[in-house]
């Protein structure tokens, strides 16, 4: 763990910078010795805003992910904020300049843990949500959790928790153990994903959205739609939208600049019908 990143306190590391009032927080994680760094964008003005916890996906490398860059979505990030939300983004333990250990480990590819690292993950953003919900400017009661990758398996895991102030789960591409080999449709036992899915819909029962594209290398359509009817069979509760592919790897639909056009009438849609949310 870099020192540097145990002797910093809790909140913003700098002056905001850009039209959306952009800046560096460290956030608390699910380790007290541990904290998350952030990227937090709001609207102008004083708030209270809703909020949107955008959650990222996991490197197939442990050189990639130790190195990892603070994370921003910009124009993702941007979209929201238009629409009235203060947006954070940590970076989770095991990550880049957040440091401590990396509790996503899934184990071996012949008997993975899927169930336990989708906790893991949503460990941290769960740390992320009970702390942006002390802001004076944010509305700890209306909440989204948003997560690409490995990040959408989190926030499927914590889904089955329905914390408090969460009105929505909005899953892009969710999933672990793919593109094994750098291989495309090469997937470590996926049904330990089908599986650990029908663990946390036993539970789940706050509105989800799930967007998966037909192109996507690391969960091909057939994968993703299993891994939604274990969910939804359980009684979890989640609408599954599979879009045409996108560019070369769909995989990379929310983060891709040019996405946004494809996915946010999705998302405008299932968030308008939110009762409290009031999206616009």
């Amino acid at each position: 763990m870099p020192a540097f990143a145990q002797a910093l306190l809790p909140g913003p590391q700098g002056d905001e910078v850009g039209k959306n009032h952009e800046r560096i927080l460290r956030i608390p994680s699910a380790d007290p010795a541990v904290l998350m760094e952030a990227t937090e964008f709001r609207p102008d003005g004083n708030g209270p805003f809703p909020l949107v916890v955008i959650n990222h996906g996991s490197p197939a490398g442990a050189g990639e992910r130790l190195i990892m860059r603070r994370q921003r979505y910009a124009s993702s990030s941007a979209w929201f904020v238009s629409h009235g939300f203060a947006v954070v983004v940590p970076l989770r333990r095991g990550y880049g300049a957040t440091g401590g250990p990396w509790k996503e480990d899934y184990g071996s590819c012949n008997g993975p843990d899927y169930f336990n690292t989708g906790l893991a993950a949503a460990d941290d953003i769960e740390a992320a949500i009970a702390y942006m919900r002390q802001q004076p400017y944010v509305d700890g009661k209306r909440v989204i959790v948003l997560g690409q990758s490995a990040g959408g398996w989190g926030a499927m895991a914590l889904s089955s928790r329905n914390p408090e102030g969460v009105l929505a789960f909005i899953n892009f591409a969710g999933g672990r153990g793919g593109y094994q080999g750098g291989r495309p449709n090469s997937n470590c036992t996926p049904t330990r994903l089908f599986d650990a899915a029908e663990k946390y819909g036993k539970t789940a029962r706050t509105p989800a959205l799930w967007i998966y594209t037909e192109n996507d290398g690391f969960f091909a359509p057939a994968l993703s739609r299993n891994i939604h009817k274990a969910f939804v069979g359980a009684g979890g509760v989640a609408e599954y939208r599979l879009l045409p592919p996108f560019a070369e790897e769909g995989h990379n639909l929310f983060g891709a600049t040019d996405g946004g056009v494809i996915w946010q009438p999705l998302v405008v849609s299932f968030l308008g019908g939110i009762r409290d949310l009031e999206f616009k």
